[in-house]
């Protein structure tokens, strides 16, 4: 399965139709406890600073999941053109998962107004990251269809990962809520647990019909490809390649993966023997397990293999930079 990486600018391929205009109502879910969510007056502010742009803002402040799905149904029934969500990367998914399961992802554009700490998505597609410039991207921007993965039904914009990350946010979320940690502090904690313990995980892999047997604390399956290696490592060059990507790691000891990061760093990953790489349009997972914890996002689920996972080309179409 090993393979190397293209490495290039993000491409993006240009939708079907338009993705509604200025002067049009926009649907805006904010969740309420990310970024400015906290701020009283985010309502009127909003308003205010889409109105300057000559867009009229229909602003949901939500307070759960729930409320950002429910919302994003709404504002499907209603008809509008483009609907905008503001949030970290899981609320961004949230809410690009009713577009894209609906089947409205090509037909009403998808607004991001990245209010998350890490907005890996907004990232990879060159969107501002200060609330202005997200705002005016809305107003002045393209749209793109860009790709969204699938595993057993449920989307992702960025990645899903199995093994050691999910026992980690799972850890994470735990801390937060018995013990009041703070966000990072909690997942430092959770890290070192994990690494302390270092579970395995026997998967099988079926790749393009081929299938592989594998020992590994984690594996990972990106929307498109990821950098691997350099200093740029974690970042995406294109979202439209059609493609999901797959990394595995062999059996690497806690010193291993320390090496393998290291060989990243110095642009030597894709020579790693026990790092396999591949890319493909569906893959399976299995493994004897009956239940499994499966990230998405950031966000951490339960699921019964086998774990079947599909890109779903061009389901969705995003507000970019011109």
């Amino acid at each position: 399965m090993a393979g190397r990486l293209h490495h290039g600018r993000l491409h993006v391929a240009p939708p079907a139709r338009g993705a509604g205009a200025v002067n049009t109502p926009v649907a805006v879910i904010v969740n309420a406890g990310a970024g400015l969510g906290y701020c009283g007056e985010l309502s009127q502010q909003l308003h205010e600073k889409f109105a300057a742009h000559g867009m009229l803002a229909d602003i949901t402040l939500a307070h759960s999941g729930t409320e950002l799905i429910e919302a994003a149904k709404a504002a499907l029934a209603r008809g509008v053109h483009m609907v905008a969500a503001g949030g970290g990367d899981g609320t961004i998914n949230a809410v690009a998962s009713v577009l894209a399961e609906a089947g409205a992802g090509q037909e009403v554009a998808f607004g991001v107004l990245p209010l998350g700490t890490l907005n890996h998505f907004a990232k990879d597609l060159h969107i501002p990251l200060d609330l202005d410039g997200a705002i005016a991207n809305l107003a002045h921007g393209q749209p793109v269809r860009v790709d969204v993965g699938e595993v057993n039904g449920r989307i992702f914009l960025n990645n899903s990962s199995l093994g050691l990350y999910p026992d980690i946010v799972r850890d994470r979320e735990r801390q937060q809520r018995r013990l009041g940690r703070g966000k990072w502090l909690a997942f430092s904690w959770a890290a070192l647990a994990a690494l302390k313990r270092y579970p395995f995980l026997s998967v099988r892999l079926e790749v393009d019909g081929v299938a592989h047997a594998r020992r590994t604390p984690f594996v990972f399956i990106g929307n498109n490809a990821y950098q691997m290696q350099g200093l740029n490592i974690g970042e995406r060059e294109r979202l439209d390649g059609g493609q999901l990507s797959l990394y595995v790691a062999q059996r690497p000891t806690r010193w291993g993966l320390v090496r393998l990061a290291w060989h990243a760093l110095m642009g030597r990953l894709a020579e790693q023997r026990d790092f396999d790489v591949a890319a493909a349009r569906e893959l399976t997972i299995e493994t004897r397990k009956s239940r499994l914890r499966v990230a998405t996002d950031g966000e951490v689920t339960v699921m019964q293999p086998p774990l079947i996972y599909r890109i779903r080309p061009g389901a969705l179409t995003v507000i970019v930079p011109r």
